[in-house]
């Protein structure tokens, strides 16, 4: 059964340096289970290094993160790349296979990392895409056929494949039109209302502060490698830090 008091990503006085160049300083911060979490923050603040460490594909220079209850850094790369089996990853762009038709695409990970037969496979696509709004006519389309709406949903319906308990959202709406960008954000809520009896967490980051005020239920800013505010998303806009009054009225 799973313990939704604890949190599912918990840092601990995470540091990263490049050699002199430090990106993340001290970073203590915890992410609830079962929530939406946007981290927030102006470009180069860390907010790609901060997600590069929950994932294990950067150990901190000092301090520790774990995820769901398990230290990363105990981990070798082959339990590493087990291990993230546990995440969803909705990239920036989608990063769809260019030579794979969208069933294709959604089948990848389960042909990858299960035994499932084919016609398993065919039913659990077909769900995915379903679930995501996607009609039949686009199922054996090859990316470059495809809307930027209609390649986020198939990319949301790929990361969702392997029943995540954790989704990463990388500047899920950036470049999009804003009819397409609250059918994104609206899709985001709708998986996490949707898997909310699993426990799956979503984090989000982002530079539209309107739509993480409507969709989060808390909001980290992070600046220059710290987390300088971390609050319910119903109080961040009333903030009193300056980066951030002065980030919202952007």
């Amino acid at each position: 059964m799973l313990d939704f008091e604890k949190p599912a990503i918990d840092m601990k006085n995470l540091s990263k340096s490049f050699g002199e160049h430090s990106i993340l300083k001290d970073l203590s911060f915890e992410v609830p289970r079962n929530k939406i979490v946007t981290i927030l923050g102006f470009s180069g603040a860390g907010k790609s290094t901060l997600l590069k460490h929950m994932l294990g594909l950067l150990s901190p220079t000092s301090g520790s993160i774990s995820v769901l209850g398990q230290n990363l850094q105990d981990l070798d790369e082959d339990e590493l790349r087990e291990f993230r089996q546990n995440f969803g990853m909705l990239f920036q762009y989608a990063a769809l296979f260019d030579s794979f038709t969208t069933y294709e695409n959604v089948a990848f990970p389960l042909r990858e990392f299960t035994k499932l037969k084919e016609e398993e496979i065919a039913i659990r696509v077909h769900e995915l895409l379903s679930s995501v709004g996607l009609e039949e006519s686009s199922y054996y389309k090859l990316p470059s056929e495809l809307s930027g709406g209609m390649r986020k949903r198939v990319g949301l319906a790929r990361a969702l494949a392997l029943n995540p308990r954790i989704m990463l959202y990388d500047e899920p709406t950036t470049g999009l039109d804003p009819i397409t960008t609250k059918m994104v954000n609206d899709l985001i809520v709708s998986m996490a209302e949707k898997n909310k009896d699993r426990g799956m967490t979503s984090v989000i980051i982002s530079h539209d502060v309107k739509a993480s005020l409507s969709i989060s239920d808390f909001i980290a800013f992070l600046d220059r490698g710290r987390i300088v505010e971390y609050l319910p998303a119903s109080e961040f806009a009333k903030s009193e830090n300056e980066l951030v009054k002065r980030f919202i009225n952007l």
